[in-house]
């Protein structure tokens, strides 16, 4: 079968297209991170998760991919709706939040990197080429800024250095604000600075003797600008013009849309081919918040909520990237039973291949379908609903085979969970991340010696027909939130998590 043709959406035509490189066949793909002022929830791994199916889809094809996803530890300030943020530094608002915790804010930037990367590993997402931090690229930032200033982009006050919107006639084009009265509305009410030039003039480099993180510049001590360090690490490692950039949706205006006009204003090149931006997550029908204690992070529903890492990934990956994704419950549960069936199918075909039966090959053409069908819907602008779909269905064909599956059966059905997993990792972890064996979903209040004592229990008065007895033993197991599943394996067993 011939490769299908990549199509992703593109935010800047408004419509679905190929996904053309400058280099055929290789990927130049930067995605804006997290800013580690505190734990990711689970709304922003789902633009992450979008980047990895990208990833995944690319390489499925054959492409090469340089990913880049940045660390952004200064200069993301707390009212960030427009060009030119104002508030507070959110790293030193988290220091001063935190209270004793962190001797500075550079350790506090240390602790919520790795709780970052530790998520990023559980949910099975790829690492990327680099993952930059802004702290460590100030230096390219200054040059930049010193470029915009030296061809009538940017201008120094005694504040900072801004740039000049109206010097980029094309300001407002990626998020469709060309309408410049609703580009600039509330800009005078949130930043005020009589030294600007135009009340949406954004800082590249502000002066502020206040903040903790200062480094010495042309334009005297200060820190940089949040959009303008991804523009100097997306342009240091990916080159003056992309291929892809993505982000969540809430960064298309202002962020990416100052990113544009601060790397197209340097380098009068296009900063990058195809944009891609993925919508908000809501649970359980409402916006995330702390107000409704439904901000999520994945250590607070693996570890307190039972919830399974890649049931979570499963769940974040079920619905179209464009589209706003309601996480449930019932989504989650439904997510924990289908990655088991991919966990049963895989021990299944690993028992088969170790016990060599002899035998045709039965499912290999159909399990060869199956995944070109997934690969085709994720080509589709990552059409999940049917990459899931066929992923799953493929399950079916391998289980249906049962104990009696030969050996040339078995090794079509590896090679198939080997495919899915590479295009939607949901079957086994396959970025090093060293999960328990058992799945890294128990809750700590379970006591494992005790369910398992419980099955055994159950096993045996079901032999004897005691069905009264097995009945209660499933009952009171699930009054604890623990889920048996039979199967011609045996019984395994799952915390179902809570919400």
């Amino acid at each position: 079968m011939a490769k299908p043709t990549f199509r992703l959406h593109d935010t800047m035509t408004r419509e679905v297209k190929e996904l053309r490189t400058l280099e055929p066949g290789h990927l130049r793909f930067y995605s804006c991170g997290p800013t580690v002022y505190s734990y990711a929830h689970i709304g922003n791994f789902r633009s992450f998760l979008t980047a990895d199916l990208v990833i995944r889809t690319a390489e499925a094809l054959g492409w090469k991919v340089s990913f880049v996803n940045n660390i952004t530890d200064v200069g993301h300030l707390t009212q960030d709706d427009v060009a030119d943020l104002g508030g507070e530094d959110r790293m030193e608002k988290a220091l001063a939040r935190e209270g004793q915790r962190f001797a500075s804010v550079w350790d506090l930037a240390e602790h919520y990197i790795e709780a970052f990367k530790t998520d990023w590993r559980r949910l099975n997402l790829k690492e990327p080429m680099t993952r930059p931090r802004a702290t460590e690229h100030v230096a390219e930032q200054i040059r930049m800024i010193e470029g915009l200033v030296a061809n009538q982009h940017a201008y120094e006050t005694p504040t900072g250095v801004y740039y000049d919107v109206t010097s980029f006639k094309n300001y407002g084009k990626l998020s469709g604000n060309v309408d410049q009265e609703a580009l600039f509305r509330g800009v005078r009410e949130v930043v005020s600075d009589d030294n600007k030039k135009h009340p949406a003039d954004f800082a590249l480099w502000k002066k502020d003797p206040k903040h903790l993180m200062q480094w010495y510049s042309p334009w005297d001590w200060g820190f940089p600008g949040w959009h303008i360090e991804c523009s100097a690490m997306a342009r240091k490692y990916l080159g003056d013009t992309l291929d892809l950039h993505a982000g969540g949706e809430d960064n298309r205006f202002p962020h990416h849309e100052c990113e544009i006009a601060q790397s197209e204003g340097l380098t009068g090149k296009t900063f990058s081919n195809h944009w891609i931006h993925t919508a908000f997550l809501q649970v359980e029908g409402e916006k995330m918040s702390k107000r409704l204690g439904n901000l999520f992070t994945v250590g607070e529903l693996v570890d307190e909520r039972g919830a399974e890492a890649l049931a979570v990934r499963y769940s974040l990956i079920s619905g179209v990237y464009q589209k706003p994704l309601n996480f449930t419950m019932q989504t989650l549960e439904d997510a924990n039973r289908n990655v088991e069936r991919f966990r049963s199918s895989d021990a299944l075909v690993a028992k088969a291949l170790e016990a060599g039966r002899p035998g045709d090959d039965a499912i290999g053409s159909d399990l060869e379908e199956l995944y070109d069908a997934s690969l085709a819907g994720m080509c589709d602008n990552l059409n999940t609903a049917v990459g899931l779909a066929k992923a799953l269905e493929g399950t079916r064909v391998i289980l249906r085979e049962g104990e009696s599956m030969s050996a040339a059966s078995a090794k079509s059905g590896k090679e198939f969970l080997d495919k899915v997993n590479a295009l939607l990792g949901i079957v086994r972890y396959d970025n090093g991340y060293d999960a328990n064996p058992c799945g890294d979903h128990k809750a700590s209040h379970i006591d494992e010696a005790v369910v398992t004592a419980k099955i055994a229990e159950r096993d045996a008065a079901k032999k004897a027909k005691d069905f009264a007895t097995s009945d209660k033993i499933r009952d009171d197991l699930a009054a604890l939130g623990v889920e048996l599943r039979d199967s011609p394996q045996g019984t395994t067993w799952h915390v179902k998590p809570r919400l």
